[in-house]
């Protein structure tokens, strides 16, 4: 039995986990555009369910320049003292039919992402594909480092976009039994 955040896997059908999810966020404004990646984001999938959860280290997150990783961990997110950002939610609108004959089935997510140790209920579209024993997960969403508690100091505000791009990609093996806990 494997523990992801809370979520233990065992074997059962139409359950899914990766250890190595994408996620990525886009920050645009006049001086500077900031962007970074992980794939390191470990998810769970239920499709019987339709549960989704999905943890991310915070300190993950590679940028183009090495200062601009360092202020992201220290002055933003305080990596050190809120490690982790995560996500637990229900797949609302699932045509597992059309899922399982591998079209690609859009769907909307409901439920509360954790962000710099502030949570928040939120609605966010994406799309489930199933190919071959994998279940691939794309979503894309915006928010509000403000709506997080995340302080940006008056200084810099001007070169930080108010509203941040969050892509999320995951490709997900099956697996065999999901509790979330």
């Amino acid at each position: 039995m494997l523990l992801v955040g809370g979520i233990t896997t065992s074997q059962a059908q139409g359950k899914y986990m990766t250890q190595k999810g994408v996620v990525s966020f886009f920050s645009s404004s006049i001086l500077e555009d900031i962007e970074a990646h992980t794939d390191q984001a470990a998810a769970v999938v239920d499709l019987q369910s339709q549960q989704i959860a999905f943890i991310i280290p915070i300190k993950s997150f590679q940028f183009k320049r090495t200062l601009m990783q360092e202020h992201f961990n220290e002055n933003y997110m305080e990596s050190d003292r809120l490690p982790k950002s995560t996500f637990k939610g229900k797949i609302l609108d699932l045509n597992a039919d059309a899922l399982a004959k591998g079209q690609s089935q859009r769907v909307t997510v409901e439920g509360d992402l954790t962000i710099h140790g502030v949570t928040k209920h939120l609605t966010v579209a994406g799309a489930l594909e199933q190919q071959k024993g994998t279940l691939l997960v794309n979503a894309y969403f915006s928010v509000a480092p403000a709506d997080y508690g995340i302080e940006v100091p008056l200084l810099v505000r001007e070169n930080i976009a108010k509203i941040v791009g969050i892509k999320v990609v995951l490709t997900c093996e099956a697996v065999s039994q999901l509790t979330v806990k």
